[in-house]
């Protein structure tokens, strides 16, 4: 065989017969996916924000380009473990979609909306390099769990030049084509919204250092401030939202999302809701290939319908 730069198309299959090895059928449209880490989209205040991205790739189709969504991992508004999560958003990634992990500044470093800003920030930093990692610009969706459930939503909220909003990226959109909301804690109205949190509320309390290390059962506007649900109205253009959320989770009470589901139904919102039954929070539960396959399908939907 001659040594050169061969072509995929050149190159001779091997054909020959060997006993008692097996020849198994490939087609070249199997979806692998890489990683990656630690990619710079930001620096705020002197610290450097980064993204773990998940890109999916086939043999067949090098130069295509995914859809594009960008995940904000939950972590209580404390600092993030940005890696644990990329495990599990594979599984999502191999149905055909780069994922973006987004690391946002904590609450021992910023108060709420700041989370908010960054992660309108990642998405237009996606949108700016889409072509370095596979990306179809107009396609980009938002997603999060936990504490980034209800960033993502406010992600989808928060309009260019909103006080809650500021870019790093003059004259780029953070528009997203659709939100994906994992067991968020998207409200901080409730009393026991947060059943495993003792010190609810209270200055030391998750939402209470997020939202600036303040005693919030006397702050009743900054905890309105810091609930999607009290956005929600008639009026307000948002993109289809599809939440998940576990009848069991003990960390963040289930009430919240289905006080929001119903808020967004009630202002004819394109919204779905999916309760997982006996699931906690979080958990291999949702990502299963069952509930891959919805989330799959709410996005497929929503291209189909916008193109």
């Amino acid at each position: 065989m001659e040594v050169k730069k061969w072509t995929y198309d050149e190159f001779p299959n091997f054909t020959e017969e060997v006993e008692g090895a097996e020849r198994l059928k490939t087609t070249g449209n199997e979806i692998g996916v890489a990683f990656h880490h630690d990619v710079k989209y930001a620096e705020v205040n002197g610290i450097t924000l980064h993204l773990q991205i998940l890109r999916p790739f086939t043999r067949n189709e090098p130069d295509k380009v995914y859809p594009c969504i960008v995940y904000v991992q939950g972590s209580a508004w404390m600092k993030q473990d940005v890696y644990g999560s990329c495990a599990l958003l594979s599984k999502l990634a191999a149905k055909g979609y780069v994922i973006a992990v987004v690391q946002y500044r904590h609450s021992g470093i910023a108060a709420f909306p700041a989370q908010v800003q960054d992660a309108r920030n990642a998405i237009r930093y996606i949108r700016v390099h889409a072509g370095d990692y596979s990306i179809d610009q107009d396609n980009i969706f938002v997603g999060g769990s936990s504490s980034g459930g209800q960033v993502a939503m406010f992600c989808g909220i928060v309009k260019e030049g909103d006080e809650m909003d500021a870019t790093l990226y003059p004259g780029v959109s953070a528009e997203v084509k659709g939100i994906l909301d994992y067991y968020g804690a998207v409200s901080m109205l409730e009393e026991d919204g947060f059943p495993s949190t003792l010190n609810h509320h209270l200055p030391d309390s998750p939402e209470g250092m997020v939202m600036g290390h303040v005693n919030l059962r006397e702050r009743p506007e900054l905890r309105e401030k810091a609930t999607v649900e009290c956005y929600i109205t008639n009026k307000l253009e948002i993109a289809p939202v599809i939440i998940l959320h576990g009848t069991k989770d003990r960390t963040v009470n289930v009430s919240q999302s289905v006080s929001l589901y119903r808020k967004l139904n009630a202002c004819g919102k394109n919204a779905r809701l999916y309760l997982l039954d006996g699931a906690d929070h979080g958990g291999a539960e949702f990502w299963t290939e069952e509930v891959c396959n919805i989330v799959d399908d709410f996005i497929k939907t929503i291209l189909h319908v916008s193109n």
